[in-house]
């Protein structure tokens, strides 16, 4: 949800040096198709400990005049290791949460959090305080496909025999699961029942997608439809998945990385969202329908390290868990009367 922003810049500073700084290979793996860096550098801080993280970027402190830190990232450590990066000029946000707590003073241009505000919305007003420019509209997120991907794509539709089905429908199950973000997917019991309406009621073929992280999730909602309209994808990068999102005629989706990819794509997309702020995160430049209970406690979720919690004393995340498959099926039908699939 950076790219927006970072075409904004490149369209301005087409000359500028860009370097990015990754700390999560799928990251890295759309960064790296990007015509916009001359160089992605990942690390993984996670994995690398706290002496050889410093050591790391005590390398590369002072080559840079411009740093920025992408929203969100209302972490001390994120602020540590822009302050140590040594730019003069460092962008950060001014969190309304545990600003100070997370050093964010030690960014030189801050703009302040909006609540109502999109990620990419914020990233651009970060750059073009920064810059001192202004945007002069909201480009759609940028995932550029490799060849590569596309032939991936075409074996795939080409072996399950999809070039003539009607809907294929793209599940996507999981999320994010640090910080407690489990707690943000539906059930996997729905994702099941709805398949399995969908195909008995629409004649859908649907496709499961994931990570490999998020192959035993899949597996058991594969079980549970338990039909042959039902597939798995088992895909070696993100990249490979974008482009066989591309081909569905509906994307269903927690709140959920791959729900950006599905916008990237300009899919239609049906997004099952529980506690997170909705103007943060929804689809972004495509057409788009969120499913919510809209609960009087909505939203809860905000950007901080604090791990998500529900206050609730009569159900822990009503959100999710009262949500039931009839009103995603009809959002998901809504779509239907009039689809559209890249050739």
């Amino acid at each position: 949800m950076f790219t927006p922003a970072l075409e904004e810049v490149k369209k301005r500073f087409p000359d500028a040096e860009i370097d990015a700084l990754v700390m999560f290979k799928g990251v890295e793996d759309i960064y790296k198709r990007l015509p916009h860096f001359s160089k992605v550098m990942y690390f993984n801080f996670l994995g690398e400990g706290v002496f050889k993280s410093i050591r790391f970027i005590m390398k590369l402190s002072r080559s840079y005049e411009y740093s920025v830190n992408v929203y969100p990232a209302n972490r001390k450590e994120y602020n540590i290791i822009q302050f140590f990066l040594g730019a003069r000029f460092r962008a950060g946000v001014r969190y309304l949460r545990k600003d100070t707590k997370n050093l964010g003073f030690l960014n030189t241009s801050r703009i302040t959090e909006n609540d109502k505000l999109h990620n990419v919305e914020e990233n651009i007003l970060q750059m073009e305080k920064l810059l001192g420019f202004t945007a002069e509209g909201k480009p759609p997120l940028c995932f550029p496909l490799s060849a590569v991907d596309i032939s991936v794509a075409d074996t795939f539709i080409e072996k399950y025999d999809l070039q003539n089905a009607s809907p294929v429908i793209g599940f996507h199950p999981g999320c994010a699961t640090m910080k407690n973000h489990i707690m943000r997917r539906w059930e996997p019991e729905k994702f099941a029942a709805l398949g399995k309406k969908m195909i008995e009621e629409q004649n859908a073929t649907i496709l499961l997608f994931g990570g490999p992280e998020e192959l035993e999730l899949k597996k058991q909602i594969h079980n549970e439809i338990n039909s042959a309209q039902c597939i798995l994808t088992e895909l070696d990068n993100l990249g490979q998945s974008a482009a066989l999102i591309e081909r569905c005629n509906v994307f269903v989706t927690n709140d959920s990385s791959l729900m950006h990819v599905a916008s990237a794509m300009q899919r239609k997309t049906v997004a099952i969202i529980g506690p997170t702020n909705l103007a943060y995160i929804h689809p972004w430049q495509t057409d788009y329908k969120i499913v919510s209970l809209n609960l009087e406690c909505a939203p809860c979720f905000f950007y901080s390290p604090k791990p998500l919690s529900c206050s609730r004393t009569d159900l822990q995340y009503k959100c999710i868990k009262l949500l039931d498959v009839d009103l995603v099926y009809r959002a998901v039908c809504e779509y239907l009367i009039k689809t559209d699939v890249p050739a």
